[in-house]
């Protein structure tokens, strides 16, 4: 996994991959949001949803330990070892919204984990032990970690998926 030198650089690269995320679905009709393909496990509706629920369960981790409530990760709900209930909470969550207005969200969203990463302070980021929340699990990350995992790594691999997926149906 690719590592970052200062908060700056991790919020450069979510940034980035943000929006080649995002930019893919200017060419997708909306009628189009919740098309499945065989070679694509997720629509561009789920797609985004997936995002969405992601940066918002961070931030909604954040705010907890915040307001000095104990943070069960990934939720109170949701075990690790079972989170396709856990997606489809998410695509349900997000199901009636318009590809403009997920987009809207995503970008809204992704500005607020910017905003985040941008409020903590170098040790709190890199260091282990920064939120209680980041110490949940066994391998107790550093919060850019859990950043990157949920914001970085998935708007890349998801952007693949988008792209194929349009190639698929000739978008």
């Amino acid at each position: 996994m690719q590592g970052y030198e200062n908060k700056q650089a991790l919020i450069d690269e979510m940034t980035k991959r943000a929006t080649l995320f995002i930019d893919e679905f200017d060419s997708i009709d909306d009628h189009d949001k919740d098309t499945l393909v065989n070679e694509v496990d997720r629509t561009p509706a789920q797609m985004i949803a997936y995002q969405l629920g992601w940066m918002n369960l961070i931030l909604s981790w954040e705010d907890d330990n915040k307001n000095g409530k104990e943070v069960i990760t990934p939720t109170k709900d949701y075990k690790w070892n079972k989170l396709g209930g856990l997606y489809q909470h998410f695509y349900d969550q997000y199901a009636d919204y318009s590809l403009e207005k997920l987009t809207a969200m995503f970008q809204r969203d992704v500005k607020k984990m910017i905003d985040l990463v941008d409020s903590y302070k170098d040790t709190e980021l890199f260091e282990q032990g920064g939120r209680q929340w980041a110490t949940t699990t066994p391998s107790s990350w550093p919060i850019w970690k859990w950043i990157h995992i949920n914001t970085v790594a998935p708007f890349q691999s998801f952007r693949t998926k988008i792209r194929k997926w349009k190639k698929v149906r000739g978008v």
